[in-house]
């Protein structure tokens, strides 16, 4: 099964800092990673000029699939800022939809 095939169980933004994540990119394929990052880019202009929230699936060290809700302020190459200053590993995410 494939991770993005798991059921994500939706987390607290506060929660986040608590986690642990992997060094390595939860996606392999350099056109996914283009994705998010345009999913990225998306999410903050939405988060920022609407106060449009997202779903960001994301994935922990051990493989757990976590979704949160939440506001998306900016992102670098790194990290993703969420609304409340928590930060989220960029190559922890899976996808970013906005809702």
């Amino acid at each position: 099964m494939k991770r993005t095939e798991k059921r994500a169980s939706l987390i607290e933004k506060e929660r986040i800092p608590m986690l642990h994540f992997s060094t390595e990119d939860v996606l392999k394929d350099p056109d996914a990673r283009s994705i998010r990052n345009y999913e990225a880019n998306r999410a903050t202009i939405l988060g920022n000029a609407y106060r449009n929230k997202a779903i960001i699936t994301f994935c922990t060290e051990d493989g757990d699939v976590k979704k949160v809700e939440t506001t998306v302020w900016c992102y670098d190459d790194k990290f993703v800022l969420l609304k409340s200053g928590t930060f989220l590993p960029l190559k922890s995410i899976l996808k970013i939809e906005n809702s």
